[in-house]
């Protein structure tokens, strides 16, 4: 049964326990119901049967053995009693008409204490009270219960009944309960289906709307369906950027590789050409190969998502820096280069050195392009609050409103940027070391002085 039902859907299985559960449960509390029921109804038997017993005392205690009604042969009256002598052989007994048992001499006898029994009789059934009645006599008292056990067994088909109908309540209920409970993941799973069959995860699932100006419902179900919701808008941005990734990467590589194919078409016809064009197509080939190969590799260091944990080490910030400016004032050497880390001296976190390199690097080389002829980049590590401060400022034409929300997008290009070298992958590629490194890359503009402010900043820092 068990392996039947968890082939079912999970709506069927729902209804299923939820009905099961109550069914037990409303059979249980039917059960005590009769219990109790059947319980007064004889109890209310038995306290009559006392009761007449007290009403016949006084009578039997001035009569012999025998019968104290008439109609008792037959029945007939509304209780039947009689007197029991203790000694078998004392005369007047061939009249008894209820049955006279061993207990029933002991009790007249003052050995056994008065008790209750069921007997039949000429096919009705009685409920008869043996009490002691003193000087070696017992009373006997019963009455017709037939009527009490047909009202008890009325009582219980009745209940039989509510319960049967409860059940069957319970069961409708339990299934409309559980189409209503679970009806988000019925949509969450018909929205998991269409994206499996479509692969286009821009679906959502339909939440309840507030009711009344109230906020939503945030039970387990529709804190599910908004969780996946969630998801599925994380996984459509994330496929629109690999998209996006792939589209600009492609339109980047058409350029130079055309020209490639263009200065390799020419130096295989190299016997035409004079040798100062021999030499300007090599070196323009060798350029653009060096550019391709830029590209590639700057397109295959944003594939990767996170830094290799064995190659992590503490790195001293302040020393890293220094090599980094040294190695700008190489590249850029019309720029002036200008470090301050007085104030972070032996600062060391947690890191890829050639990967944080990288970071520097292209921070400085962007911060030089856009630096006019004889203007410095100042460069100043510090520390505030247990956070370290790495900020990258240059005296450009600084950053537009327009362009500061998308510095770090990857192939984005300014109008400032068009016409300088480069593929616009710098800032992103810097943005995603420093990510994976905790830290935070912004960028901003200065208060005065004009130009472009990058901050780098570590959370902690020793």
């Amino acid at each position: 049964m068990r392996p039947r039902l968890a082939r079912r859907p999970l709506r069927t299985r729902l209804a299923v326990v939820t009905s099961a559960a109550v069914a037990v449960v409303a059979l249980g509390v039917l059960a005590a119901a009769y219990v109790v029921i059947r319980y007064e109804i004889r109890n209310q038997l038995d306290l009559q049967l006392k009761q007449q017993a007290g009403l016949l005392a006084q009578q039997a205690r001035t009569s012999g053995p025998g019968v104290l009604y008439a109609e008792c042969a037959w029945l007939a009256a509304p209780a039947c009693a009689q007197v029991v002598p203790a000694d078998p052989a004392a005369p007047g007994q061939r009249r008894l008409v209820l049955p006279v048992t061993g207990a029933t001499r002991r009790v007249a006898a003052g050995t056994l204490g008065a008790h209750y029994s069921d007997i039949v009789r000429d096919g009705r059934s009685l409920r008869m009270l043996t009490t002691p009645l003193g000087r070696g006599r017992a009373l006997q008292v019963a009455v017709r219960s037939d009527t009490v056990d047909k009202g008890v067994e009325q009582a219980g088909l009745l209940l039989g009944a509510v319960g049967g109908a409860g059940v069957l309540l319970a069961a409708g209920l339990g299934y409309g309960a559980s189409r209503t409970a679970l009806r988000p993941v019925t949509r969450l799973t018909a929205t998991a289906e269409h994206i499996a069959a479509t692969r286009d995860p821009a679906h959502r699932i339909e939440l309840p709307p507030p009711s009344d100006g109230a906020a939503a419902s945030r039970d387990e179900i529709t804190r599910l369906a908004t969780s996946f919701n969630t998801m599925l808008g994380e996984l459509e941005d994330a496929v629109a950027a690999q998209r996006r990734l792939v589209a600009d990467a492609s339109h980047e590589l058409r350029t130079p590789l055309t020209a490639l194919r263009t200065n390799a078409e020419l130096l295989a016809r190299a016997e035409r050409l004079t040798p100062a064009q021999r030499d300007r197509a090599a070196g323009a080939l060798g350029r653009q190969l060096r550019e391709v190969t830029g590209l590639v590799n700057d397109l295959i260091e944003l594939a990767r998502d996170e830094e290799p944990r064995q190659l992590v080490e503490q790195v001293r910030l302040d020393a890293l820096t220094e090599r980094c400016v040294a190695a700008a004032r190489g590249h850029w050497p019309d720029t002036p280069f200008t470090l301050e880390a007085g104030g972070a001296a032996d600062a060391v976190v947690p890191g890829v050195p050639a990967r944080l390199a990288r970071l520097l690097a292209n921070l400085l080389d962007n911060a030089a392009k856009f630096s006019p002829a004889g203007a410095g980049v100042e460069v100043r590590l510090t520390r505030a609050a247990g956070a370290l401060d790495l900020t990258v400022r240059d005296h450009g034409p600084g950053i537009s409103d327009e362009d500061l929300p998308h510095v770090f997008d990857r192939f984005y290009r300014s109008r400032q940027a068009r016409a300088l070298p480069g593929s616009g992958l710098g800032l992103a590629m810097a943005r995603q070391i420093a990510r994976a490194h905790g830290a935070e890359l912004t960028a901003e503009r200065p208060a005065t002085g004009g130009g472009a402010c990058f901050r780098l900043r570590f959370p902690a820092g020793e």
